[in-house]
């Protein structure tokens, strides 16, 4: 089974019917079927909340979107030694480094992203939900 982390702009698309909401869709139907196995960073989850917060400002639809990520995606820990990885890494964006180094420590597949220049410089392969659909077509 296919093991990627999902970068929060994935969900951001998915929710907010922005560009790549189709493919964010199909993604997001393949984890809750358990096609295949997605994950989220921790420190995603309480970022994805803030942003539902502002825009949503109805802290009971907030619980149940959160609440529906959680039963969708396995949730990586974010720990110091994660953290610590994170400063070393080549990235320059802590908050993509930490994903990188959550990622490493997951043994993932992919890191799906929307922001492929932000993952340049990462030890695991970033692809768009694009490419990996065409990835598991192939």
């Amino acid at each position: 089974m296919r093991k990627i982390t999902i970068d929060l702009n994935v969900i951001l698309d998915f929710l907010g019917h922005r560009r790549g909401h189709c493919e964010a869709a199909v993604i997001y139907d393949l984890c809750a079927t358990k096609r295949i196995k997605g994950l989220l960073c921790a420190h995603e989850v309480t970022t994805l909340s803030y942003f539902l917060f502002k825009e949503l400002k109805d802290p009971d639809n907030v619980r149940m979107i959160i609440t529906e990520i959680l039963d969708t995606f396995s949730t990586i820990p974010v720990t110091e030694t994660i953290l610590r990885g994170a400063l070393t890494s080549a990235i320059t964006d802590f908050e993509d480094a930490v994903v990188e180094i959550s990622s490493l420590k997951q043994n993932v597949d992919f890191i799906v992203t929307g922001n492929l220049s932000d993952f340049a410089e990462c030890r695991v392969p970033a692809i768009s939900p694009k490419q990996f659909l065409q990835e598991l077509d192939d």
